[in-house]
């Protein structure tokens, strides 16, 4: 047991440094650099090392308390930091999926509503544009077939709008509702009311897979808090920008990635034991998921929900 909590221990504290600390250390680094050059001395290096060297050989900071407490600060400032980032991080998850989006405060919901109007229009473009060349290419002459070029800019614009008709307005929003979207339109399945009863009885292998796309969408949001966080430096140092921007770039792609990943998982999950759900829940069905099947297990988990009384 005792060998247990020991590594249950270092795992804590490898995560404790490399989500809080470590983030939050090269974040106050930042800061620092930022109130010490401000902007009319933004890129000059030498001050700075100046300045570093400086404060290094201050007797308060070479005395060995003064190490000690300068040490624990810094690792507090920087775990006080990372948590900062993490709650803003779950507010941008919040926002990026876009659940409840209906019930946002109301300037922000018009927002949203005016973009879920214009990214449907955008879709609905391409989706005709694809479907009038997909007939085309249908016709019995080959002379009268035209170029596939046309369709397929259609259907890489579609997809970038969203892979189902929008209904949300964010890309990562929708992504997650496609998966609702085509259980219930090809097997009549309420994702929702199933999924809790198929994540008790997926494999261990397929449970990390999900937790780890999971893991690596918050990961990617609170890069974006991160993003956020830098760009409030530049009200001291213009070159924070420059990180702010980086980040917020290469966390819009990680969470479109991780977003992608993470539906993929529950809609294919869902589809390869839906079947083994119903027979653990005595279900007669032979053959793979049908439309029937999908009903009778929505009804089915559905009917087990406390009434609202």
């Amino acid at each position: 047991m005792g060998g247990l909590w020991s590594e249950l221990a270092k795992k804590l504290a490898e995560k404790w440094l490399s989500l809080l600390v470590l983030p939050g250390a090269f974040y106050l680094a930042v800061a620092g650099a930022a109130l010490t050059l401000g902007h009319g001395h933004a890129l000059d290096v030498g001050l700075l090392a100046h300045k570093i060297t400086s404060y290094a050989k201050n007797p308060t900071v070479t005395a060995t308390g003064g190490e000690v407490v300068l040490l624990v600060a810094i690792l507090a400032g920087a775990a006080a930091v990372g948590l900062v980032a993490q709650t803003v991080g779950t507010f941008v998850e919040h926002v990026a999926l876009a659940v409840e989006w209906d019930t946002w405060p109301r300037p922000v919901r018009q927002l949203a509503r005016w973009s879920v109007a214009r990214r449907k229009r955008r879709w609905d473009t391409a989706e005709t544009i694809y479907n009038r060349e997909f007939r085309k290419m249908l016709a019995p002459d080959p002379a009268d077939r035209p170029d596939s070029a046309l369709r397929h800019r259609a259907a890489r614009t579609r997809t970038r709008v969203a892979v189902e008709r929008p209904e949300r307005p964010t890309w990562s929003g929708d992504r997650v509702h496609a998966a609702a979207v085509r259980l219930d339109r090809d097997h009549h399945l309420d994702l929702a009311t199933v999924w809790p009863s198929v994540w008790l009885i997926l494999p261990d292998s397929i449970r990390d897979q999900i937790t780890d796309a999971r893991t690596a969408l918050a990961r990617a949001t609170t890069l974006a808090a991160w993003s956020v966080l830098y760009s409030v430096l530049t009200v001291w140092w213009w070159p924070a920008a420059l990180v702010g921007v980086v980040a917020a770039a290469t966390a819009r792609h990680r969470i479109h990635t991780a977003t992608d990943a993470y539906a993929t998982l529950l809609e294919t999950a869902t589809r390869l034991n839906a079947v083994y759900l119903a027979t653990q829940l005595g279900i007669d069905h032979t053959g793979p998921l049908t439309p029937h099947l999908g009903h009778v297990l929505t009804r089915h988990l559905g009917s087990r929900r406390p009434s609202a009384d």
